[in-house]
Formats: C-alpha cells, structure tokens, sequence
C-alpha cells in the first residue's frame, strides 16, 4: 500500500475519505508541523485509491479496515500512534480505536461518516455556497482522486450497505484527547449524526464549522487551524 511519510518521532496516521488519496491531507495538515517536531507523519492511499492498487481479495469495508490496520502495525510496531480520519477515513479510525484502544493516543474525525445507509443520515436542507475556493479544490484534490482510484472496484463495496459498513460497531469509550469537525452545509455526511458521539468521547471537542460542507475546512481555514492546533497540544500534555 502507497504511502507518503515526512518528519520522525510519534506516528499519526491520516487516513482519507472514500475514493481519496494522501493529497489533500497532506497539503493541509503538514504545515500544522512545521513548528512541531517529534511528530511522524503517515498519509495512506487506501487500497484501489492513489497509487494503492485494488486488492482484489477485499470485497467489504472490514477488508478495507484489516489493509490499513497492517499498514499501521508494520510502521508503528509496538509503539502508539494518533489517528485522523476524513469521512469513510474517519469511520476506519474509530475501527482501529475499537480494536486496541490502548495504543491510540488521539483521534481527529474530520467530517465523519457515522449513518453508513444514505437514506438514513440527517442532513442540512442546503449543501455549501459554489465558491471560486470550493471550485479549485474540488479541481485540485477530489477530481484528481478519482481520476486515479479503481472505481469499479471501491463501487462493488460502496453499493451495498451490509458491505460498506463494518460488520462490528465502532463505538467504544475512549479517555484519549479527540477532535470532531463537522461541516453546518455538509450534504454528504451531514453534521447532526456525529453529536452523540461525544458520550463515546468524553475527552472531545466537537465543532461544527459555518457554512461548511464535506470539503471543509474552505472558507474556515483559520479556524480549523485552531482547533487542530489545540488538539495536537492536547495530544502531546494529555494531563495538562
């Protein structure tokens, strides 16, 4: 699996939404360390995303999961690392939380999946505003991505709900120091379904950015700057 690794010290490992690649994490979150050594930096092109080809033997998300989850253990060993998770990305991390809760020193949900079933999810009545911004990001990372992912491939997961959700549910109490940004105009994940999160995180922050949607941070960089920037120093003193 492709991957992209700048900076030594602790991992964190960002993992990205369906059908993208380590592009657009990497270019927002990495000047976040310029400042801040002691950080690894982890960007994974999924499997059938990026330069990550398909691997034919995974035919749900608990496969996708199991793929990233061997990543992880071959780059972190033994030692603990952080999780940020992009929308399906975020569903994957709270995965591997569920999984070894002990090694996870924090987790970033950046507009996270929660309700898999579409049809299900509680979503504004209006997506963002078209904005030039908006425009040229969408240019810039996502019609890149999918130009490049195996969509035949991811579409055989993505197209059946029993298949795309994982067979076990995520949710577990975690004491660690954890994000969740949310997007007001997010039409996709929508922002409502992620609230009740914060009973399995009691150590969270949770945002929901204005005028936002599933692209975010667009028009709320500096914003977004802030609150990631509170979260790393809360992940580095966790008992400050």
């Amino acid at each position: 699996m492709y991957y992209e690794s700048f900076g030594s010290g602790s991992p964190i490992f960002f993992l990205p939404g369906w059908g993208g690649d380590a592009g657009e994490g990497r270019d927002l979150h990495e000047p976040f360390f310029g400042q801040r050594p002691g950080w690894r930096r982890v960007y994974v092109d999924p499997p059938g995303t990026g330069k990550s080809p398909a691997i034919p033997s995974i035919t749900d998300q608990d496969g996708m999961l199991a793929s990233i989850i061997e990543l992880i253990d071959e780059l972190a060993g033994d030692e603990p690392f952080t999780l940020a998770g992009t929308s399906a990305g975020a569903l994957h991390a709270r995965g591997i939380v569920r999984r070894d809760p002990d090694r996870v020193r924090g987790l970033l949900l950046r507009v996270p999946g929660i309700i898999v079933d579409r049809t299900r999810r509680t979503l504004p009545k209006e997506g963002p505003a078209e904005t030039e911004a908006l425009r040229a990001k969408q240019h810039a990372y996502y019609d890149v991505a999918e130009a490049r992912a195996d969509l035949d491939f991811l579409g055989r997961i993505q197209a059946d709900v029993t298949k795309y959700a994982l067979r076990d549910d995520p949710a577990i109490h975690f004491e660690r120091p954890t994000l969740i940004v949310t997007g007001r105009r997010d039409h996709i994940a929508g922002y409502a379904d992620a609230w009740p999160l914060l009973d399995d995180y009691p150590r969270a922050t949770y945002a929901a950015l204005d005028s936002e949607g599933h692209e975010l941070p667009v028009r709320s960089t500096a914003l977004y700057r802030a609150l990631v920037t509170d979260w790393l120093d809360r992940v580095e003193h966790p008992d400050a």
